[in-house]
Parts: C-alpha cells; sequence; structure tokens
C-alpha cells in the first residue's frame, strides 16, 4: 500500500525524524504536516498547512481528506503540568484529531507515538503513564483500518535533528559519545532513523503481530529492507 501521510508534530525530534524518513521512503506517495511553525523544507511529496488552533480543524476539512495514514507524533513532557492540563494536551487533542480524521478518511491507519512505560490499566500512581496509557487505549478501540503504538524509550536524534527541549538536547549531546554502546541495548534504545522507518513499514506491510510496539520491537521493524 503506497502511503499518503497526515503528519502531526513534523517540528518536534520525533516527527522530524519521521519527515524525514517520510521524504525519502519510495513507499510513502505523500505528506501533510499540519503545524503551527514552518519546517522550511521544499519537497514534491510535501504539503505543508501552518494552523495555529490544533483543536480547530474544522476549517481544513477539504485538506485532510483522502489520507490512509495519520503519523501522530505531537507530545508534550509532563513536567510542571496538572493532570488535567497533561490530559487536556494529551489525550483530549489526541482524539480529537483522531476522530477529526476518521469522519473523512474511513481506511485510516493511525500511528501514535507513546513511551516506554505508559500503563495500560490507567490505574497506576505515575500521572503520565496513566493518561498515555488511556489514549493509547481510546485509539485502539475506535474503527481505523489500523492502529499501531509506539512505545520508544531512549531515542538518539540522528542526522543532525534536535528535540524543541532544551534540556533534552543537553542530554542528548552528553550521552551521544555513549551511543555507539547504548543502541546495543535494543529492549531500550532506538534512534530517531530507525523510529521513522519502523512507523513506515509498520503501516506499508500491514504488520500484524502486535499493535502496541516497545523498543525491541521498532528496532525489528526499523531495520527490515
Amino acid at each position: 500500500m503506497k502511503i499518503k501521510a497526515v503528519l502531526f508534530g513534523s517540528t518536534g525530534m520525533i516527527g522530524q525524524g519521521v519527515l524525514r524518513e517520510c521524504l525519502s521512503n519510495s513507499e510513502v506517495e505523500s505528506v501533510l504536516v499540519i503545524n503551527r511553525h514552518t519546517t522550511k523544507l521544499n519537497h514534491p511529496k510535501l504539503k505543508e498547512i501552518i494552523h495555529t488552533d490544533l483543536f480547530d480543524l474544522s476549517k481544513l476539512s477539504t485538506e485532510l481528506s483522502g489520507y490512509n495514514t495519520c503519523f501522530f507524533c505531537l507530545g508534550v513532557s509532563s513536567a510542571g503540568l496538572s493532570e488535567k492540563d497533561y490530559h487536556h494536551i494529551t489525550f483530549d487533542l489526541t482524539l480529537y484529531v483522531a476522530e477529526t480524521l476518521l469522519a473523512r478518511n474511513t481506511n485510516l491507519t493511525f500511528c501514535y507515538i507513546s513511551g516506554a512505560q505508559t500503563d495500560s490499566t490507567e490505574k497506576g500512581k505515575v500521572m503520565w503513564a496513566r493518561v498515555k496509557g488511556k489514549t493509547e487505549n481510546a485509539l485502539l478501540a475506535m474503527p481505523f483500518a489500523n492502529a499501531y503504538i509506539f512505545r520508544p524509550g531512549y531515542i538518539q536524534p540522528l542526522h543532525g535533528i534536535k528535540s524543541k527541549t532544551l534540556l533534552y538536547n543537553v542530554l542528548y549531546t552528553v550521552f551521544k559519545p555513549f551511543y555507539f554502546v547504548l543502541k546495543h541495548a535494543k529492549n531500550y534504545v532506538t534512534n530517531t532513523e530507525i523510529l521513522g522507518k519502523a512507523m513506515i513499514n509498520a503501516v506499508a506491510t500491514n504488520y500484524s503481530e502486535k499493535k502496541i510496539l516497545e523498543s525491541i520491537d521498532i528496532n525489528m521493524i526499523g531495520n527490515k529492507e
């Protein structure tokens, strides 16, 4: 299946990696990015729409039709946020986007970036893990053609990609010299290139073994030619 994708979060670290792989992968026919700020990229496959209010996509009805895949890479750190605010950004926004796209594209595959140690029971003590788990469960219950949850652990940015969070950039700079060792811990470590390829490969091959993909699964799928 040739992928016609809508990508949310393409200016973030993970989204940058996914977009890079989309533009270079022959399985991806086209990609629409919805951003608050421009990527400053030009490519024959790429269409970009600058839209500041992601909670109101009503004016983009026509532009959001005709796609078979959504790569949802938006996310924020829970640090400093109340559960109510984190829930609004993480759960409410994700479900709103998913429902909006599904209403216009019935044969849609939805790929969601979650995180390692997410709490599928929704009852644990860690706030972010509960909210992420609730979001995952809601997405998997929706009538998509397919849905995949990606739960990466440590992600090493490659190809000059940087996080928009200063602290993360400092940490990635510190760990970069050790990445040649860390990358062998396939249960916990991946990189932006492999993660992007894994998301594309899962959709292109209609991957059916699992819906929730941990780092070890991401590395396996992402390394397939």
